[in-house]
């Protein structure tokens, strides 16, 4: 029995050697990557500023256009309301609708994480729907449709009445009701990432 454990275990290490040397050898003989593969094209700087669309909660990024919640409701009716729901349903969920229709069996819409209950920034509203939204189509929404749609979803959150008008002055000063639970990581003295 001790004979065949120091036969397995030479046999194991004599394989593991010969592997280390075959892999050693094999890049060794490999030449390197080449510096192009000559696919595609280096992207030019308006194809960039098409995907360079990201907005902070101070508001930078933010695009000309405006909206208020008055023009978007016919807007989240028609292009969002498949999926979010619409009505009474809708001002229970802190959100127009759950997450998605399909969600809401038996959900206890309180503890939903949603828009009015648990985002800190309604600049944040403004990114999500501009890059997601709607879901068969995400992107193709124009400025004013987002403004639009954002101001509806903070109305029926009852954050701003019908009439405010949002825009890129507007919507970075609206403070959300969760923004005091979010707390900024100022730590130091350890690995940072920025």
């Amino acid at each position: 029995m001790q004979e065949n454990i120091k036969v397995m275990r030479l046999t194991t290490l004599t394989f593991a050697c010969i592997l280390i040397i075959a892999c050693n050898h094999s890049t060794r003989d490999t030449p390197p990557w080449p510096a192009s593969f000559h696919i595609g094209r280096p992207a030019i700087a308006a194809e960039i500023a098409a995907w360079d669309i990201d907005v902070r909660p101070d508001g930078k990024g933010l695009p000309a256009g405006a909206g208020n919640a008055l023009s978007g409701k016919p807007i989240y009716m028609a292009k969002c309301a498949a999926c979010h729901g619409t009505g009474a349903e809708a001002m229970n969920a802190k959100l127009p609708g759950p997450a998605l229709m399909n969600d809401s069996a038996g959900t206890d819409y309180r503890k939903l994480k949603t828009i009015g209950n648990y985002w800190p920034y309604a600049t944040t509203i403004f990114d999500y729907v501009r890059r997601t939204m709607p879901y068969n189509a995400p992107g193709t929404l124009t400025a004013n449709e987002v403004y639009s749609i954002t101001a509806y979803l903070l109305f029926t959150n009852r954050i701003i009445n019908e009439q405010t008008v949002m825009d890129a002055r507007s919507l970075p000063k609206v403070v959300m009701p969760a923004k005091r639970l979010f707390i900024p990581d100022d730590r130091t003295g350890g690995p940072e990432i920025r």
